[in-house]
């Protein structure tokens, strides 16, 4: 029942890797939107530009921890999303998640919008909070 769903996030997580703006074109709605996970809204122009301008390349893209709720003409997928790669020469974040909303238009599903979330404890992310950050050999004196 979800598998026209999980082969369209496969195309999309490939076209987002290889950076393939011409493809992404066609699997984004044309009001598309995204949610960073920093709280950064991008329009779709936004989400293409990252990869025209060279600002953004990935060495990898996958989605996994897929679970798709088709909801008529629409699904809402929460998912994981992990990268390897770099923005404006700095590292992205190697693991969010993802609740993606996508729609159908005469068969084909359309990437509609989505947003991201840091998962704690995974590399690029903001700290735990609470956490503490000393090695183990460190001792605090009291």
């Amino acid at each position: 029942m979800t598998e026209p769903v999980e082969g369209f996030l496969s195309e999309w997580a490939s076209a987002e890797r290889a950076g393939d703006t011409a493809k992404l074109e066609t699997l984004l709605t044309e009001d598309f939107t995204a949610v960073g996970p920093l709280g950064f809204i991008l329009p779709r122009q936004g989400w293409l530009a990252r990869h025209r301008d060279g600002d953004l390349t990935y060495q990898t893209f996958t989605v996994d921890e897929v679970q798709a709720r088709l909801l008529g003409e629409a699904a809402v997928v929460t998912a994981r999303n992990n990268t390897r790669g770099s923005y404006r020469g700095h590292p992205v974040p190697e693991a969010v998640r993802a609740t993606v909303i996508l729609v159908s238009h005469a068969g084909e599903w359309k990437l509609a919008g989505m947003h991201m979330s840091f998962i704690a404890g995974t590399p690029g992310a903001p700290s735990i909070p609470g956490a503490t950050s000393h090695p183990a050999s460190e001792k605090s004196i009291a």
